[in-house]
């Protein structure tokens, strides 16, 4: 199975996989895909410190980093990160930070060990710029993807310029259209169903409405691929290759506490929802108390990207943390996609991708008899 997105980043199969954890990276990639490596949250040391690591494991293979620069925001244009997150504190209520701390202390979350404060941890321009640059140091990443919008054309044109290649995820046609106006390489189209940010059209009406209006330039399916049978259903569209996340989250490798991969293993499809509470965009992720709480009409609403980011930084990472103690489950950042309901068991990184391809295969030979009437 090789489509031109193959050809394009010399990879075998055109599996791409969304990860915050370099060793799913690392093994994606080695087994004949895509690893991509989301950087958002990531400080530059860390960034560096991952791609170093990935770097040394890798091999001659290559992978791919997501950054995040959304189209609209608070403060947008102003490029100084540490002016940036001035400005941006002094928008946030002080409420909302004290409401954030009474769910973490109802729910029996510990402190964070030191007093060491959570700061900007990205959804902006003038943090990813310092991760693209540091990205773009590596010869093996051939692809940068960027989560929220298109890309800024001088953004665009500077990764075009060392030689990689550009994409960008979307949700609706007129974005789509957007990116490829703009030099976009790959356009992923993710469905409401996906993971993460997404918007409201399912993968099944969006994908071939994609293909249609962007071609020739390849599209990725994103939001609701979890196995080969749905792998195949998005190449039959038209499709390029699948974008996948929540797939990765529950792998032997990946950076997760056990009791966090527990509670998204025995999440179901109807466990999700879109949620503007952790980013200040809807957001699908696993329902929970957190959620339910800045629903609630009596409670503060959750703020604009990044405001909201500023709000829950500090509920991310201890909830991540402390995954197994108390009620900690209750209240975690948990982003996955619908089809987060088919994943019941802990698989390697390698075991997934072949998984999807005899999968794959075997639907192909159902979908064969069909035409001579022996399936």
């Amino acid at each position: 199975m090789r489509t031109n997105v193959c050809e394009m980043l010399g990879i075998d199969v055109p599996i791409f996989a969304f990860t915050h954890c370099r060793d799913v990276v690392v093994e994606v990639s080695r087994a004949g895909g895509l690893g991509v490596l989301g950087m958002v949250g990531f400080s530059v040391e860390q960034v560096k410190e991952e791609l170093d690591w990935i770097d040394a494991h890798i091999g001659d293979k290559p992978y791919g980093v997501d950054i995040v620069i959304p189209q609209k925001y608070e403060g947008i244009g102003q490029a100084d990160p540490a002016q940036l997150e001035q400005k941006l504190k002094a928008m946030v209520p002080q409420g909302h930070h004290d409401f954030a701390a009474k769910i973490l202390k109802d729910h029996g979350v510990p402190e964070w060990p030191d007093d060491s404060e959570m700061g900007l941890i990205g959804w902006t321009e003038a943090t990813a710029r310092p991760q693209l640059e540091e990205a773009l140091k590596r010869p093996n990443v051939r692809l940068v993807a960027n989560a929220l919008g298109t890309p800024p054309q001088e953004v665009i044109d500077e990764i075009h310029a060392s030689g990689r290649l550009v994409a960008a995820l979307c949700g609706k046609i007129k974005q789509g259209l957007q990116h490829k106006a703009a030099g976009v390489d790959i356009i992923i189209a993710q469905g409401a169903e996906g993971g993460g940010h997404t918007g409201d059209i399912g993968s099944i009406v969006l994908w071939p409405q994609m293909v249609d209006a962007v071609a020739p330039t390849p599209v990725l399916a994103a939001g609701g691929v979890g196995n080969g049978r749905q792998m195949a259903a998005a190449l039959a569209m038209g499709c390029a290759g699948v974008w996948t996340g929540s797939l990765w989250l529950t792998v032997t490798e990946a950076h997760a506490e056990p009791a966090q991969k527990e509670e998204l293993l025995k999440a179901t499809s109807e466990d999700t929802v879109r949620s503007r509470s952790w980013t200040g965009k809807p957001a699908r992720m696993v329902r929970n108390d957190w959620t339910e709480a800045w629903e609630a009409p009596e409670n503060p609403k959750p703020l604009g990207m990044p405001l909201q980011g500023l709000v829950s930084a500090d509920a991310i990472r201890r909830t991540s943390r402390y995954a197994g103690v108390a009620d900690t489950r209750k209240v975690i950042f948990n982003p996955c996609g619908q089809v987060i309901g088919q994943i019941n068991q802990v698989e390697s990184s390698k075991e997934v991708v072949f998984r999807l391809l005899n999968e794959y295969v075997d639907t192909l030979e159902r979908l064969n008899g069909l035409l001579d009437g022996k399936a």
